[in-house]
């Protein structure tokens, strides 16, 4: 079949790789336009587009899909199907109508479970022990179509959201490319989403990556891996802001106060409103990630906290 496949960050990369190993032929990708990034702000290229530009495809880059331009091209292509993963703009009535197949997204949770932009975070963020990921047809509604298929994968409890994404990524783009081929062979009928179960999964906020310590143990644990790489936990000492790794629940570690910290040789604990929790990184503001220990060996604070 012909192929646009749509997506931009890199979680999209293994299911692009497995389309393009296939028996079916990507004629583009569509991806987010030119973006600046860090400090120097300069203009990158998504990881999609980077990786068709080193494959010599076209890159469609346009800066809302209804673009008159963007579906005239999509019509030229003579395109069977538009696999999705994170691409990143809701799709238009009239894009979906183009495909002979439609579009069918990758999403990364078990629908009707998180529909949303962020179902990984939020899933590790609610303490759910089992996830996995459906591929799904794209309509109108939030993450709502029909399935064409889905696979499962189990939570552990030192899982951070990244560490959960790349797993599903890859068994994701096993699944799409399975997913394709069954279409292109007329084999597979979508089925309904079940109308209980669902659940809302917006996108976390820097602000919702911030560690709540009057919170029990467990809460405080489940938030920073949810938010871990991104967007980031932190706190605030000192007045100023400090950035989190994961961190171990221990039971049997110092009672202290929420937020309150306990330095000791080999290890700083922090309080909650349960056990302490100990700290394995932090990266104060303007520097390098270091180990907690070290960090706590060099505070000059009588009595240190955590805000």
């Amino acid at each position: 079949m012909r192929i646009v496949f749509a997506g931009t960050p890199e979680v999209a990369l293994p299911t692009l790789e497995a389309l393009h190993a296939s028996a079916h032929e990507i004629v583009a990708v569509l991806t987010r336009p030119d973006a600046r990034v860090g400090r120097g702000r300069k203009l990158s290229r998504s990881p999609v587009a980077a990786w068709a530009d080193e494959h010599g495809i076209e890159v469609l880059t346009p800066a809302k899909p209804r673009e008159p331009e963007f579906l005239d091209r999509l019509r030229e292509l003579d395109v069977d199907v538009v696999p999705v993963v994170a691409y990143g703009a809701l799709v238009p009535p009239a894009a979906l109508e183009i495909p002979r197949l439609g579009w069918i997204n990758l999403h990364f949770s078990l629908l009707p479970a998180w529909r949303g932009a962020a179902p990984v975070q939020h899933a590790v963020l609610a303490g759910d022990a089992m996830t996995g990921a459906c591929v799904f047809q794209l309509e109108a509604g939030l993450d709502t179509g029909p399935i064409f298929g889905r696979l499962t994968e189990p939570i552990g409890p030192a899982d951070t959201s990244g560490d959960l994404l790349e797993r599903l990524s890859i068994a994701g783009a096993l699944l799409t490319r399975d997913v394709v081929d069954a279409l292109a062979d007329g084999l597979l009928q979508a089925e309904p989403q079940p109308e209980d179960g669902v659940s809302l999964a917006p996108k976390l906020s820097v602000e919702d990556a911030r560690v709540r310590w009057a919170d029990p143990a467990f809460a405080v644990d489940r938030r920073i891996r949810a938010v871990t790489p991104a967007p980031g936990a932190w706190t605030e000492f000192d007045g100023a802001r400090l950035r989190l790794g994961p961190v171990t629940v221990d039971p049997e570690g110092p009672a202290l106060e929420p937020g309150e910290v306990a330095v000791s040789k080999r290890a700083v604990h922090v309080g909650t409103a349960t056990d302490p929790v100990r700290l394995d990184q932090v990266q104060p503001a303007g520097k390098k990630p270091m180990d907690a220990a070290a960090w706590g060996r060099g505070l000059q604070t009588a009595k240190p906290s955590l805000v």
